[in-house]
């Protein structure tokens, strides 16, 4: 597995980068610590499994730089590592894109657990980030971003009594896609699409994407990250 690492410290990203290797002996990491490094690196070679990116740049805004790559990459997962673990923080990098929101104070084995449900296709976030009845409705006040203050997930991927199409909207909707790509990849109409992403926020008890992608990372890390993989490809 080939990983794009960002971060402006140089110890930090030493740090990171010794540890991210050391999970793995399939494990390379470039270490680059700018955005501008970063952009470059992937115009020359953009076949890398994941990129890691901090949010905390000297030269860009984080939330920018998560935007960018994934309109520019989008089949290019990229994780959020950040010294904050603010839900405002999480919610918005979900919702630019971001398969995961790990924070820097992380243990090696959690580190190694979040990759490994990203790599496998789930969405990592910092749980107590989702426990509790924190900012969301603050940070999504304006349509079709509403959050209510708290939620309740199903217990288990299996146990949502999803349609095989409605599946397929789930997963895409994890990806990201919006309307129209989703309606696009699945030769459908938008129309149907939206009927579909209604039936699964319903499904999963909640009432925007941001929810659902969280909804369901609750749920990938209840269980093993294998069997997550394989839910996305036995429901597909």
């Amino acid at each position: 597995m080939r990983v794009l690492l960002i971060d402006d410290h140089p110890l930090i990203l030493s740090a990171l980068q010794l540890v991210i290797e050391g999970l793995s002996d399939n494990v390379t990491v470039l270490g680059l610590d700018s955005a501008a490094a970063a952009r470059d690196a992937l115009k020359a070679d953009d076949a890398f499994d994941l990129v890691m990116l901090d949010l905390q740049l000297a030269d860009a805004d984080g939330f920018e730089v998560l935007e960018e790559f994934r309109a520019g990459y989008p089949a290019l997962p990229v994780v959020v590592i950040s010294a904050s673990d603010r839900a405002s923080d999480v919610i918005r990098a979900i919702d630019l894109g971001a398969m995961g929101f790990v924070p820097k104070r992380i243990s090696t084995d959690m580190l190694s657990s979040a990759l490994k449900l990203v790599m496998s296709g789930g969405i990592y976030v910092p749980p107590m980030a989702m426990s509790g009845a924190e900012a969301p409705v603050k940070v999504e006040q304006a349509p079709p971003r509403q959050e209510p203050a708290a939620f309740q997930p199903p217990a288990s991927l299996d146990g949502l009594g999803l349609t095989p199409r409605q599946t397929d909207v789930l997963a895409l909707l994890l990806q990201g896609l919006p309307n129209k790509l989703i309606a696009r990849e699945l030769g459908v109409s938008v129309d149907t699409v939206k009927d579909h992403v209604a039936a699964v926020l319903k499904a999963l008890g909640v009432n925007s994407r941001t929810q659902a992608v969280l909804a369901v990372s609750q749920m990938a890390q209840r269980q093993p990250a294998s069997s997550f993989s394989a839910w996305r490809h036995s429901e597909a």
